[in-house]
Parts: C-alpha cells; sequence; structure tokens
C-alpha cells in the first residue's frame, strides 16, 4: 500500500512495523491539515496487512499532538442530538485501539486534549523522562474530553486520578504518568526510541494470526467502551452551547492558545482562564 500524499504526517513501512511521524508545525495542532491526515491514516494502516506494528511518534521535540483545534470547536454546532454512531474522532480512536495489529505511541514532548486522547487509544504508551508532559485541558475551556479521554483514562489510572486530570486540568509529568499507569514506562529521552524500535521489531517478527487473537482476547476485556463513546458525544455536544464555554473557548484563544509559548505552559494557562 502506498502513504503517499499526506499533509502533516509521514508513514514508512519496514519489516512491518509502520512508523507514522507527526509534522506539522508548530505545535502539531489536530488542525485541518493533520486531523484529515490521522481519518485517512487509521483506515489504510488497519487495513495493511504487511503491516503488524505501528509506531506513533512526532518530528517535533516538543509536542507530541498539542490538542484538538480549538477554532474548529468553535464552529461545531450547538444543538447536536445524542449521537446513535460513533463520530469521525472516535472512529479514528477506535482503529488505533482494535485493528489487529499493535500500536505503539512515543511521547517525547507535550500531549494535551485530543492528542492525549489518541494516545490512550493507542495499544502502549512509552515517554522521556524530563520532556514528556501530558495534560486533559477541556473542563478549563468549558467542555470536556470529549474524544474518548473520559472512557479511556478511568480504565487507566482510575477513577480518582482520572478526575484529578480532568477536573484539574494540570500538567503530569512522565514520572507521574508512568506511576499512575498512564503510560508503559518512562525512560531516559535517548532511550525511547530505541527500546521501542527494539519491541516493535520484535512484536512484527511473531506470527500476525497469534498477535491478533491475543490483542483480541484482552480487549473483550474491556466492556461497554462503544456506548459510553456515544454517551461521552453525547455529553460533550451538550456543552457547546452554553455561554461559559462560549467565552471560555474565545478566552483561551485571546490568550495564546495555540501558539508555542503559551502552549508550552498549558497547566498554568488553563488556571488562568
Amino acid at each position: 500500500m502506498s502513504y503517499d500524499g499526506f499533509q502533516a504526517l509521514r508513514i514508512k513501512v519496514a519489516e512491518g512495523v509502520a512508523t507514522l511521524t507527526i509534522d506539522n508545525p508548530p505545535i502539531n495542532l489536530f488542525d485541518l491539515r493533520l486531523y484529515p491526515d490521522m481519518l485517512r491514516a487509521a483506515r489504510e494502516l488497519s487495513a495493511d496487512d504487511a503491516v503488524r506494528v505501528v509506531v506513533l511518534q512526532s518530528a517535533n521535540p516538543e509536542f507530541f499532538i498539542a490538542h484538538f483545534d480549538v477554532s474548529l470547536i468553535q464552529f461545531i454546532p450547538t444543538e447536536l442530538p445524542v449521537p446513535t454512531e460513533l463520530n469521525d474522532f472516535h472512529l479514528m480512536c477506535e482503529a488505533f485501539r482494535t485493528m489487529a495489529k499493535a500500536t505503539i505511541a512515543v511521547i517525547e514532548g507535550r500531549v494535551g486534549g485530543g492528542g492525549s486522547e489518541l494516545a490512550l487509544s493507542c495499544d502502549m504508551r512509552f515517554a522521556a523522562l524530563g520532556k514528556a508532559v501530558f495534560n486533559q485541558p477541556e473542563v478549563a475551556l468549558g467542555i470536556l474530553p470529549g474524544g474518548s479521554g473520559t472512557v479511556r483514562l478511568p480504565r487507566l489510572i482510575g477513577r480518582s486520578r482520572a478526575l484529578e486530570v480532568i477536573l484539574g486540568c494540570d500538567d503530569v509529568d512522565a514520572t507521574t504518568a508512568e506511576r499512575w499507569g498512564w503510560v508503559n514506562r518512562a525512560l531516559p529521552p535517548d532511550e525511547v526510541r530505541p527500546f521501542v524500535n527494539r519491541l516493535a521489531r520484535r512484536i512484527s517478527g511473531f506470527a500476525p494470526h497469534a498477535v491478533a487473537a491475543a490483542k483480541a482476547s484482552v480487549l473483550r476485556a474491556e466492556h461497554g467502551v462503544v456506548e459510553q463513546l456515544l454517551a461521552e458525544g453525547g455529553a460533550f455536544n451538550a456543552t457547546l452551547g452554553h455561554p461559559a464555554t462560549v467565552a471560555a473557548l474565545q478566552a483561551f484563544l485571546d490568550q495564546g492558545g495555540q501558539t508555542r509559548e503559551a502552549e508550552l505552559r498549558l497547566g498554568d494557562l488553563a488556571a488562568e482562564l
């Protein structure tokens, strides 16, 4: 399969490992360049039998994916009904969770919002000590993590810690993320990619049918995911028209949100809204 024609990411396949490199300067925003690219990548990687492992990484040492473009959220209709089918963002995240191959996110910089939700949907996450920072800033913007965060985080780190993350909207460092189970391991920056590359090659060398069957068996332990994603989508839609949400989204942009300088202090910015 050809992986040409992407605008904001690159995909290279070697020895059964597809390396997806996100490259959407300046902060890898989930915008109208990266979002359609990731939708396409999720579909095509899922269907490519030559791919046995997918590794997501960033070309930007400061950002994995900052978050979803707030200026696009401002244009989402505010009278949407409770969904009966998963939206495109949920489908994209579910593709990385359920595809019959291993998916691994390499977090070497900041990741927040929808970028965090994409990483949470992968089978494994590995973080760079002293560099990786995690944040779910949505509640500070008058919304909630509507791209799977409220469904994924409690399963990984437990109810209380998930609420600390989601309601607190503060930065979480790699050491804490590892201790909580948000990431598999936090490693020195120069060791993260070699470790993941070795693991990916190791998995890709095993029988694909056994990898797929083992992953599917593990996933059966996760009950009610789709139903909970639909409920999350409805809850997200219900927040959009609230006057406080409209004001908070605009305040975020007015105070520098989506600029490199502000995004590097996202936890502090959230507290200032």
